[in-house]
């Protein structure tokens, strides 16, 4: 079996207990072709299922089960991946049972990782703009069920703060929520500018997860390493995974 290339993953810079692991894949490395080369995981997207099978099969090798996939919607809904029997609807998963992969997969949303410090849940999370506005932060950290001064949590690739040009309607919906979110704000030629990672920041810190760690890593200014949806249009999907193992 082809092995993936060391620049098709992301190990996460944060402290987690050494009995919880993480990956963050590129799209570097794989065998889909056009606009989804390379390593495309997303089998929604009009990829050659072949292809995407193909892709998942080299993933194989670096986690312990296959990855519980999610059919993501932008909402908020939060699932517990080990008693997940099909690819259920939801925009984020948790799990407190060894060897269960967590994942979510984004073409500029931005991928949360959560753990706690003793490494006895995780939890992976789509932020797109529309679940982090209505929620699926607070209700993952709900979900999770341990406090939340002890959790951390990684921020991934995601559209940055220089490309993310968005209308009045979405900082407007931001704002409804936590009239913090406007920091997150810029003017720009008649729209905004916004900030997805700053406003994740707030919401976490909001809710006593003050462990937060990752850089921003622009998917939309970065072509060769990440698929853009604003970019791109037609484009693959990337996975954020996380697990405990044994």
């Amino acid at each position: 079996m082809r092995k993936l290339p060391t620049t098709s993953l992301i190990h996460p810079d944060w402290p987690a207990p050494a009995n919880v692991k993480a990956l963050q894949t590129t799209r570097v490395g794989g065998v889909s072709v056009g606009a989804y080369e390379s390593f495309n995981l997303g089998d929604h997207v009009n990829d050659e299922p072949q292809h995407v099978a193909r892709n998942r099969q080299m993933l194989s090798g670096s986690v312990p089960t296959e990855p519980v996939w999610l059919a993501q919607v932008h909402g908020t809904r939060v699932i517990d991946a080990a008693k997940s029997s099909c690819i259920e609807q939801a925009d984020a998963s948790y799990t407190k049972q060894a060897n269960v992969v967590c994942v979510t997969m984004t073409a500029d949303c931005l991928p949360v990782l959560l753990c706690n410090q003793t490494g006895t849940v995780v939890a992976s999370v789509h932020a797109g703009w529309r679940s982090l506005c209505d929620g699926v932060i607070e209700q993952t950290v709900a979900a999770m069920d341990v406090p939340p001064h002890t959790l951390m949590a990684w921020l991934g690739p995601a559209i940055g703060p220089e490309a993310f040009v968005v209308g009045e309607e979405v900082r407007a919906a931001f704002m409804h929520q936590d009239n913090q979110a406007e920091k997150a704000f810029s003017a720009y030629d008649g729209k905004w500018l916004g900030d997805l990672y700053l406003i994740a920041k707030q919401r976490l810190k909001a809710l006593g997860v003050t462990d937060i760690y990752g850089k921003t890593l622009c998917t939309y200014s970065n072509p060769n390493q990440f698929f853009s949806f604003r970019r791109d249009g037609n484009t693959g999907r990337m996975a954020s995974m996380v697990w405990i193992t044994a």
